[in-house]
């Protein structure tokens, strides 16, 4: 993860929206008819793979934020019918349209902040329609922008109030009622769970990872953010792609991670936001295992889908390296998104989803100028973004 490889006075090549070549500029080759972009005293690089974001919701929490300020906790406000269930019920009074616009609005501001592939989520809707129609304008924006995305069914969030008392009821649902119809309009790719003390259990999560994989949803799961419950064994169990969050980490997690497929994640603008404990970055990182960096784009515990601020926090809060930074939110993140083959790195025959830095001195300024926004230009299929897209 320490090793960030690079060129200096380098070419790359691009057609038809791939990488084809790239080099030192002495063996720079000569196209008659080549777009030429100067990319002097700047640094190209690939775009960011944010592989954990809820970017598809309704409103704001605005008013929980003043809560949280005048000293009210994350759990003492969802108990007051805040946090997830005030979003679901937003969510429930705003049309697909509507919903789309709003999130479109996202997808446009995250593309001009570097973000070249995002992972969205269900999970603010919490009954078939609203999750249904979640999922639908994230079909949507798939086809409508040429950032790459995933869809990930997260209709484990919370438990809907009238589901109270009757939990496996609601799993039930998920499982017989909505999974059948994601899977027959193919709407998701991957299935997710808020694996904690207080919403679902071990068992929950065993129960729907396993339905999942039966509908050909791959495994990710919310897991170990206030407590460590054995939510990562199951994931592991059940091969998921990631495990996310991972505030409170055990040293038996590290090591049941060490020879999995399953990529850990760091949430940093979330601990951020809610002020709550850091990723253990250098305890993972130092144990020999990858991690991947994401936004965790929410309206409650992050309404923020700026990468370039994910990495920021990681390097001043969490002490990694610029180099182990850019490695977790670029070729990391693609992985925890299954497109480690198209995307994270620059590569002959990926997708030349690239982003070059106004004049800096070194990657290092990203981080460095924490506040700043020191992209200059983005690349999408080998096409520079403008803000109207």
């Amino acid at each position: 993860m320490s090793n960030l490889p690079s060129i200096k006075n380098a070419f790359l090549l691009v057609e038809n929206g791939l990488i084809t070549n790239f080099g030192e500029m002495k063996d720079c080759p000569k196209i008659a008819k080549a777009e030429i972009i100067d990319a002097t005293n700047k640094i190209l690089m690939p775009t960011y793979c944010d592989s954990h974001t809820h970017l598809v919701y309704a409103g704001n929490r605005e008013g929980e934020f003043v809560d949280k300020i005048n000293g009210l906790s994350y759990e003492e406000i969802a108990k007051r019918g805040g946090g997830i269930l005030n979003s679901a019920k937003k969510l429930a009074q705003t049309t697909e349209e509507d919903l789309y616009h709003q999130s479109k609005k996202r997808i446009e501001e995250i593309i001009s902040l570097g973000t070249g592939a995002v992972e969205i989520k269900s999970g603010y809707g919490l009954n078939l329609e609203s999750e249904l129609k979640m999922l639908r304008v994230i079909k949507r924006l798939k086809e409508n922008y040429p950032i790459t995305i995933k869809a990930t069914f997260l209709g484990a969030h919370a438990i809907p109030k009238e589901y109270k008392n009757n939990k496996q009821g609601y799993l039930d649902l998920l499982v017989h009622e909505i999974m059948p119809i994601i899977s027959k309009e193919n709407l998701a790719e991957y299935v997710d769970i808020f694996c904690e003390t207080g919403y679902f259990s071990v068992v929950d999560t065993e129960f729907i990872l396993k339905a999942g994989k039966q509908f050909g949803l791959k495994p990710k799961i919310h897991v170990n953010q206030f407590t460590a419950i054995g939510g990562i064994q199951a994931g592991i169990k059940y091969n998921a792609l990631s495990v996310d969050h991972l505030e409170v980490l055990t040293n038996e997690d590290i090591e049941s991670l060490k020879n999995t497929q399953t990529m850990p994640v760091a949430l940093p603008s979330c601990s951020y936001f809610l002020s709550i404990p850091y990723t253990p970055a250098r305890k993972i990182i130092d144990a020999d295992l990858p991690l991947a960096l994401a936004t965790d784009y929410n309206p409650g515990s992050t309404p923020s889908g700026n990468m370039n601020f994910v990495i920021a926090t990681a390097c001043i809060k969490m002490k990694m390296t610029p180099e182990e930074a850019i490695n977790a939110a670029t070729l990391n993140g693609a992985y925890a998104m299954g497109l480690e083959k198209e995307l994270g790195s620059i590569t002959i025959g990926k997708k030349a989803n690239l982003l070059l830095t106004k004049p800096v001195q070194s990657i290092a300024s990203i981080p460095y100028y924490f506040g700043s926004n020191k992209i200059d230009t983005v690349f999408l299929n080998g096409i520079e973004q403008t803000n109207n897209q």
